[in-house]
């Protein structure tokens, strides 16, 4: 079955960095488009960052553009999100997620909490 696992989050102070890491399993993930969304409490899901099946294509919403990169390693199954310059704004929960033709699939979120 499809599995998304998400590792990586975790408490760091503005101004940080923090890596995410997505590895999936159950499906061909070297032909999908993955993608990260996020969840901050009290607010909807809200998308963040896209990349292409060959990596060669990013996409990201307008508030993290220049200081997250989103990045796939196909040999490993695995799509990262390298977030810099981390703000309190960006505490959320962090989601990996594929659109396949059986459904939509998401992880079960890895917690990022930015505060000092």
């Amino acid at each position: 079955q499809v599995q998304l696992v998400e590792s990586g989050g975790g408490l760091v102070q503005p101004g940080g960095s923090l890596r995410l890491s997505c590895a999936a399993s159950g499906f061909t993930f070297s032909s999908q488009t993955m993608y990260w969304y996020r969840q901050a409490p009290g607010k909807e899901r809200e998308w963040v960052a896209t990349i292409a099946s060959s990596g060669d294509n990013t996409k990201y919403t307008n508030s993290v553009k220049f200081r997250f990169t989103i990045s796939r390693d196909n040999a490993k199954n695995t799509v990262y999100l390298q977030m810099n310059s981390l703000k309190p704004e960006d505490t959320a929960v962090y989601y990996c997620f594929v659109i396949l033709s059986t459904g939509r699939h998401w992880g079960q979120g890895t917690q990022v909490t930015v505060s000092s």
